[in-house]
C-alpha cells in the first residue's frame, strides 16, 4: 500500500484486524486514528537519518514488549529505550 493515504491504510488494517506498524508519526494522532477499533497500532520512533538498523532496534523493542503484554486495541510508540502506551478508554 505505498503511496496509499493515511486513511486508506488506517481502515483497510482496521477493516481487516491486523496490527499497523509505522515509521509515520500521524499515526499516533489518537482522535484522527483511534486505536480502540483495531487490532493495535505501533509507531517505530526513528529520529535522525533512518537506517535499517534503526528500524531493526525499535522493532526488536516491540517484540519484547509483545511477549509480554497483548497490542489489541492500543497505541504502542516504541522510542530508544522506552515504549509509550496509549490505552483505550473505559
Amino acid at each position: 500500500m505505498n503511496g496509499a493515504a493515511d486513511e486508506r491504510i488506517y481502515e483497510h488494517c482496521r477493516d481487516e484486524g491486523r496490527v499497523l506498524v509505522t515509521l509515520d508519526r500521524d499515526f499516533g494522532h489518537t482522535l484522527r486514528f483511534p486505536p480502540e477499533a483495531t487490532a493495535g497500532i505501533v509507531v517505530l520512533e526513528c529520529r535522525g537519518r533512518v537506517s535499517p538498523a534503526t528500524i531493526l532496534a525499535r522493532l526488536t523493542e516491540f517484540a519484547g514488549l509483545l511477549r509480554t503484554r497483548p497490542i489489541d486495541r492500543e497505541l504502542w510508540i516504541v522510542e530508544p529505550g522506552r515504549v509509550r502506551i496509549h490505552e483505550p478508554k473505559q
